[in-house]
């Protein structure tokens, strides 16, 4: 069996070899680019004539996802237990969609749980070719405490069902839909993946932050199936083998169409698939890896596939802010020359034909905004930079072993979910980069080298600490540049006004043209030059930088005092929180300055 993750910071492709305790990646998914998955949970005591009925149910809801959503390729998250779990694996097999596999503990303690006649063997071949992910012992356990059956397994079960829901997109639940209390079963599950707690392990609606918010990752499939007991049937209201949408929505909890809204957050993550290849050799050749060199090893296995993501993403958002700054200089630039051929044409005499140089800037004005609209180059760039900080952080925080309490959820869980709900495809993004987070050991070397490389040193400045001091000098500098410009422009307008009103009756001819040009330009390019400067956000951003160069700097003096990596690693989770929330932040800031037709001038 191999234990799998990417070793390339720039791909999910398979390699082989090495430490058998170092996952190596069987994914055949393009580098970059974000899959649609499905996690299973469900019953292990099927009834044998439902069998091949739930087997043409799931065949067909994998084939319509495929369907549609050819964008997004499919995978399925299984644990391959006996049951639904092996079902519809073995239906994402025939269908040759690859397979993930979370496990509670070692597989061979796993196997112990496998009853029927050759099932070990069956568990055994469905995991070849598959990305197989052992999750470590809860604090506490050792193989001894959790080989028997009792509540220290069954704990270790419930937190695989929290490792599915939070790396999942779909949660596909072969249920009977009856509530129960069985630790880790089939309907805690569920109830999780709705609402976030799971009695008995983690009650989340008393620590959650954001328990209120309309949360995206509720999205259950559910196929009801009856179970092979006594008193088996499906709750009531329910019949064996109907499929339906099941979500927290008051209004409409069941539907046989996707509702909407996930539509629309599949429909953004295809969107970025596109964009992945479709600039797919420039993001292998141009883009800055957050993996260096010195990484540990652990940390690289591990860390990769958020580095693979995290690279895509901030390669486009660096592109589109690269076409979104062009188009607003454009803009800009040409308010200020309609500006100019307004001028001449009010106030100097003979010039009626500049016209048609004013209505000339103002059409090619309209194509420019046009051309960017069309294409969504603003919101692109904005949601794209928005996933590359949430990346970033997240790169660091699985490095670090940073952990959020008993729950898998730590980078994605929040980040965002403040904002427009559509943004829910970016925590979609960081769910499937994040799977492997949960298996890193807490070593020390991890803890270094995100203190190292996100947090920096002083001496010379690096990580993140000296790139923002650095850019709040260069903001300060623009920000300066913008006030002494309109200083001056102010200034060089009343002295001209002040001439005129003076010596304006010995003025004649073309220097008093000039003088009532220049009247009318200097407040203009000053006024233009504000207007970008308010559209890029130049001020606020200064607040921001400097803001975010203290958090760094307090966090870099927390940690060289702290006595102990736990410590460190509790600093490092306080820093992450801080740096989502600004970007969340940034984020809402710029989206209120979107690229305007109306405000060019």
């Amino acid at each position: 069996m191999r234990r799998v993750m990417s070793e390339q910071p720039n791909s999910d492709e398979e390699s082989t070899g090495g430490d058998p305790h170092r996952p190596q990646s069987a994914l055949r998914l393009p580098g970059g680019q974000v899959p649609l998955v499905v996690g299973v949970t469900g019953h292990r005591d099927l009834v044998p004539a439902e069998i091949p009925g739930l087997r043409a149910q799931t065949r067909a809801f994998l084939e319509r996802l495929r369907r549609d959503h050819p964008d997004l390729p499919l995978v399925v998250m299984s644990p391959l237990a006996e049951g639904a779990d092996r079902l519809v694996a073995e239906e994402a097999r025939a269908l040759d969609i690859p397979l993930i596999v979370p496990l509670p503990f070692p597989a061979d303690l796993y196997e112990r749980d496998f009853e029927a006649p050759g099932s070990v063997e069956e568990f055994r071949a469905l995991c070849a070719g598959a990305e197989v992910i052992e999750l470590p012992l809860l604090p506490g356990d050792s193989v001894a405490t959790i080989a028997d059956y009792g509540h220290r397994r069954d704990a270790h079960y419930a937190r695989l069902g929290i490792y599915l829901c939070a790396h999942c997109h779909i949660l596909l639940a072969v249920w009977d839909g009856k509530e129960s209390d069985k630790l880790g079963g089939t309907s805690q599950v569920v109830r999780f993946h709705h609402w976030d707690e799971m009695p008995g392990f983690v009650a989340r609606s008393e620590s959650s932050p954001q328990i209120l918010a309309e949360d995206e990752s509720d999205l259950v499939w559910h196929l009801v199936c009856s179970r092979d007991q006594p008193d088996g049937a499906p709750a009531a209201g329910l019949r064996p083998l109907e499929g339906s949408w099941f979500t927290t929505d008051t209004a409409r909890p069941r539907s046989e169409e996707l509702p909407a809204a996930y539509r629309s957050i599949f429909e953004r993550t295809a969107e970025f698939n596109r964009d992945v290849r479709q600039f797919s050799e420039r993001i292998k050749a141009e883009s800055w890896p957050l993996l260096a060199e010195t990484a540990p090893a652990g940390v690289a296995a591990v860390a990769a596939p958020v580095d693979a993501m995290f690279r895509s993403a901030d390669w486009l958002a660096i592109h589109y802010q690269s076409r979104v700054t062009r188009t607003l200089r454009a803009l800009y630039t040409l308010a200020a020359l309609m500006g100019l051929a307004f001028i001449a044409y009010s106030d100097l005499p003979g010039q009626d034909l500049m016209v048609f140089p004013f209505l000339a800037f103002f059409a090619a004005g309209v194509v420019i905004y046009r051309f960017a609209e069309r294409g969504n180059w603003h919101r692109k760039y904005l949601d794209y930079r928005a996933l590359a900080e949430g990346l970033r952080v997240q790169f660091y925080l699985v490095s670090a072993g940073v952990m959020a309490g008993r729950t898998t959820k730590f980078a994605h869980d929040n980040f965002l979910q403040k904002q427009d709900v559509e943004l829910g495809w970016i925590r979609n993004v960081m769910r499937y980069s994040g799977r492997l987070g949960d298996i890193l050991p807490q070593g020390q070397e991890g803890v270094e080298f995100v203190v190292r490389e996100w947090v920096g040193t002083p001496h010379p400045g690096s990580g993140q600490l000296a790139y923002y001091e650095r850019k709040a000098v260069e903001r300060t500098g623009l920000w300066r540049l913008t006030q002494s410009l309109s200083m001056f422009c102010l200034w060089a307008g009343i002295s001209v006004a002040v001439m005129m009103a003076v010596f304006g009756r010995y003025i004649e001819g073309t220097l008093n043209d000039l003088a009532i040009v220049l009247m009318g330009v200097l407040p203009l390019l000053a006024a233009v030059r504000e207007a970008y400067a308010q559209k890029r956000a130049e001020k606020e951003l200064i607040k921001q930088y400097l803001f975010m160069a203290r958090i760094f700097g307090n966090a870099r003096r927390r940690l060289a005092g702290a006595d102990s990596d736990a410590s460190r690693r509790q600093i490092l989770k306080a820093l992450g929180d801080a740096a989502l929330e600004e970007h969340a932040q940034w984020l809402l800031m710029h989206r209120e300055r979107p690229l305007e037709l109306g405000r060019m001038s």
